[in-house]
């Protein structure tokens, strides 16, 4: 297979429930499992006739292929015999998403914290969020499912606090035709930037009161009763498309993945989930030969999977949601993540191949989250609040020894840093509420300077104005003449 070919391999997919191992064939839309409940992953069954093909070969194809200008194969369905190989290309939905890069941060911020870090950029996604990667795959399979059954009408619908609207309503938008896109928002905890995203995508925009998991209620409710398109990550589809990740950093490294931890914001564990399943995939077929230790992190305003994960003893972890608190880093904000199921259920595979450590979950701070987001940026990085909550993860896990001077730590930056800028202005105008529990550390606080009034410009002369200014900004920062 060479990049100028679309593949000509085809999978058997089904999906499979997690609660009961109940399965279903994928013709159809679901979402939880009718029997018991449980939530869905998607399982290829023709998977093992990929084993024919060695590792090195998948490699040297996955490689090819990043040069193609074959648009079904120049974003996440580059890698399309791992995601999901029953799409035929005329469905592929591509709008730039993934390719994102891995940046490495500066010497100086290196030194500052002892650690070797590096973000993969997944704000440099079209919608400026990593929520893109599963929408690419969701809306191609949707394609699909409209031309098989000549709908003439499909609603998409979604919860959420702001990444999942803006690409569910840019990809809805693209696809146009039949898919019409709703976006349920909790009232009061979108930040302006991210609420202008659906709207600007001509999005149905429904506020309800509460949190996140109040309208995820309200749409689990509408998916169980009505035929809408459900795009939160219960929609196994979604997930799928969010394995890309692990994909991409596996290549950036030319498939080494030894001394590599990946540090990945929990929130409702959908994308923890998804890079463990590809990041295993890769494994069972030879194209890496070593997983990356993987970290899940959780602020302490909302931490069910690390109060699981907090007993050491299997055997006596019991998984109860949380009632949330303000958090920063809103997308995480879930008190009962939707995925936690498939979390344990790769958590289980990771650490019976890389052991015990292979996969751990951190709790921090909001104060740690964003004085490491506000560090980040001040240093070369355009991180969101959930990247700051990855670069705290990345800290304490140094505190607590977890991680070796030789071993690099990629850090999860879901969204881009613009979406966030409200957080950074209450930081630098120290306006936090106090249910947030951020005292900003002033030696980061970054605020313009007036250099002359209105009122003494005016009083001068188009000359004196320039001379005096520039005498100005000469005081401020002692500059020498030439």
């Amino acid at each position: 297979m060479t990049a100028d070919f679309f593949p000509t391999y085809r999978g058997r997919m089904e999906y499979f429930c997690l609660g009961c191992g109940k399965r279903y064939p994928t013709d159809e839309l679901y979402y939880t499992c009718p029997e018991c409940g449980g939530v869905f992953l998607l399982e290829n069954l023709a998977f093992d006739e990929l084993k024919q093909t060695t590792g090195q070969e998948w490699r040297s194809i996955f490689d090819a292929r990043a040069a193609s200008k074959k648009t079904a194969l120049r974003g996440i369905f580059r890698f399309y015999e791992l995601m999901a190989p029953v799409l035929d290309e005329e469905d592929i939905v591509y709008l730039g998403e993934g390719n994102t890069p891995i940046v490495e941060s500066s010497p100086s911020l290196n030194a500052a914290t002892g650690l070797c870090t590096a973000y993969k950029n997944d704000g440099q996604n079209p919608s400026a969020s990593f929520k893109d990667r599963g929408m690419a795959c969701g809306f191609s399979y949707l394609n699909a499912l409209i031309r098989k059954h000549g709908w003439d009408q499909i609603l998409t619908v979604c919860a959420s606090t702001g990444d999942t609207s803006a690409a569910a309503a840019l990809y809805a938008s693209y696809v146009g035709g039949a898919i019409k896109s709703v976006v349920i928002l909790p009232h009061g905890k979108v930040t302006p930037a991210q609420l202008a995203q659906p709207l600007g995508s001509g999005a149905i925009v429904l506020e309800v009161p509460g949190v996140f998991d109040d309208c995820m209620k309200v749409v689990e409710h509408l998916a169980d009763n009505y035929r809408v398109a459900l795009l939160n990550s219960k929609n196994a589809w979604r997930i799928l498309g969010q394995e890309s990740y692990a994909f991409e950093c596996a290549q950036w490294f030319d498939w080494d993945l030894k001394d590599k931890c990946i540090f990945v914001p929990i929130g409702n564990a959908g994308n923890i989930t998804a890079i463990m399943a590809g990041f295993l995939k890769l494994h069972e077929l030879g194209i890496i030969h070593e997983l990356p230790r993987i970290f899940g992190v959780q602020s302490h305003h909302a931490d069910p999977v690390y109060r699981y994960y907090a007993v050491d003893d299997p055997k006596e972890r019991q998984y109860e949601p949380v009632e949330v608190t303000a958090s920063v880093a809103q997308a995480a904000m879930i008190g009962n993540p939707v995925s936690f199921p498939r979390v344990r259920h790769f958590a289980e595979k990771f650490e019976a191949i890389g052991g015990k450590g292979a996969f751990q979950v951190l709790q921090v701070t909001e104060q740690q989250i964003m004085d490491s987001m506000i560090q980040a940026n001040m240093n070369g990085h355009i991180a969101c609040t959930q990247g700051g909550e990855t670069f705290a993860g990345a800290k304490r896990a140094k505190e607590l020894g977890l991680v070796s001077d030789n071993e690099m730590c990629v850090l999860d930056s879901t969204a881009h840093q613009l979406k966030f800028v409200d957080f950074q202005t209450m930081y630098f105008d120290n306006s936090f509420p106090a249910e947030f529990e951020v005292t900003p550390d002033m030696a980061l606080a970054n605020k313009p300077e007036l250099v002359i009034t209105p009122e003494e410009k005016q009083s001068l002369s188009a000359d004196e104005y320039t001379r005096t200014t520039a005498e100005n900004v000469v005081a401020k920062l002692g500059l020498e003449k030439k």
